[in-house]
């Protein structure tokens, strides 16, 4: 079976996904103090290989002030693409470091991301298991109209590497959309 070829490198990516949100679950409870902390659900579009799929995306941020309304923030996003095939469910865990501007109500930030995937991809006929890390570049916007209730908009283009029938272009992208809520320490 397909999947089970697999399972070494699916178990390798997940200890490896399960270490990244430890260390950001960790840096938000320790610097929360001097910090603001948003998390939300958001839906996904993601293109991996030739069609696009819908997504469900938990995710947690904690940005931090710099001067005036500048500010720097470190970002996890854990996108879940439901089965489509026989090659099972996909996950493509995404982290970034983001500096930006921020007023009132509105945040805008952008900079580099690494992706850890394990993900089916289809292309011409063509279906494999994509499994690795890729380097990457996000950008997001936080808009927050309610007190801490907001909505978050981001954008996410992904490095793949290797070669591929299934990744002809060895690029992934993704817009994320959804409710995020933040916790001020001020």
């Amino acid at each position: 079976m397909q999947w089970a070829q697999n399972l070494p490198c699916a178990r390798l990516l997940f200890g490896q996904l399960l270490v990244i949100n430890l260390c950001i679950g960790t840096l938000c409870l320790t610097t929360a103090h001097a910090a603001e902390v948003s998390g939300g659900v958001s839906m996904s579009a993601v293109l991996i290989g030739a069609e696009p799929r819908i997504a469900i995306t938990p995710h947690l941020s904690v940005l931090w002030p710099l001067e005036v309304n500048f500010t720097l923030a470190i970002s996890d996003f854990l996108n879940v693409l439901p089965a489509v095939n026989m090659l099972g469910v996909g996950v493509y865990n995404q982290t970034s470091i983001r500096f930006g501007y921020a007023v009132q109500n509105l945040d805008f930030q952008i900079g580099p991301s690494l992706s850890a995937y394990s993900t089916p991809a289809c292309n011409q006929g063509y279906c494999g298991r994509v499994v690795g890390i890729g380097p990457g570049g996000q950008a997001q916007v936080d808009f927050y109209f309610f007190g801490p209730l907001g909505v978050s908009v981001s954008a996410n283009v992904d490095w793949v590497g290797g070669r591929s029938l299934v990744l002809p272009g060895g690029v992934a992208a993704m817009i994320r959309l959804g409710p995020v809520l933040r916790w001020n320490s001020k």
